[in-house]
């Protein structure tokens, strides 16, 4: 069974960061537009914890 290897680069978790960050916003952005809806919420949920993870793992520097 393969190990998980590490990133290649420093760059590599903080740009994912960045894209996270940025689908975070867009989605915020069309919930307050739209209004509450389950899946949105859901996802919404699903990136802050992404973003959480990628801040832990980069050491906060995101």
């Amino acid at each position: 069974m393969p190990t998980p290897s590490e990133p290649k680069s420093e760059q590599d978790p903080v740009q994912a960061a960045e894209h996270v960050a940025s689908a975070h916003k867009i989605l915020k952005d069309l919930q307050q537009k739209l209004g509450n809806h389950p899946e949105l919420g859901e996802a919404i949920t699903k990136l802050e914890m992404a973003l959480s993870t990628l801040a832990v793992r980069t050491g906060g520097l995101l």
